[in-house]
């Protein structure tokens, strides 16, 4: 998949995370975040657990992505997402099945531009796309 495939599915991302938690239902009321489709979104970009995704990435793909353990690397990326789907109320098995590409589609960006990783920013840009 090409970074501008990835990007448009990042683009849409927050479109379908917006619907899970607007139809999620829960017994006490959890965090929310407001996300934005055109990526501009500072809840969703703050939010812990995509900082922990980053913290993660750097160090799973910071030596080369070429030696990586992708089957590891999506798994505990998706234990991230399910996390981050609980912190704003989403389901998580929804989240997880949405996004379930992002972790190979990151493992693909940081080979063609190992760059991507030198900031939290240069991060996000490769996840949402520049603003």
């Amino acid at each position: 998949m090409t970074p501008k495939m990835s990007w448009l599915m990042l683009a849409v991302a927050p479109l379908v995370l917006r619907a899970a938690v607007a139809q999620h239902t829960a017994a006490e009321k959890p965090q929310t975040v407001t996300l934005d489709a055109r990526g501009q979104s500072p809840e969703w970009e703050q939010n812990p657990h995509m900082h922990e995704f980053y913290e993660l990435s750097v160090e799973t793909l910071g030596a080369g992505a070429e030696r990586v353990d992708v089957a590891d690397y999506e798994r505990k990326s998706y234990a991230i997402f399910r996390a981050f789907a609980r912190s704003v109320g989403a389901d998580p098995d929804r989240i997880v099945e949405h996004v379930k590409d992002i972790p190979r589609q990151m493992v693909a960006i940081v080979k063609a531009d190992p760059k991507t990783l030198d900031s939290y920013e240069s991060f996000l840009v490769a996840l949402r796309g520049p603003r």
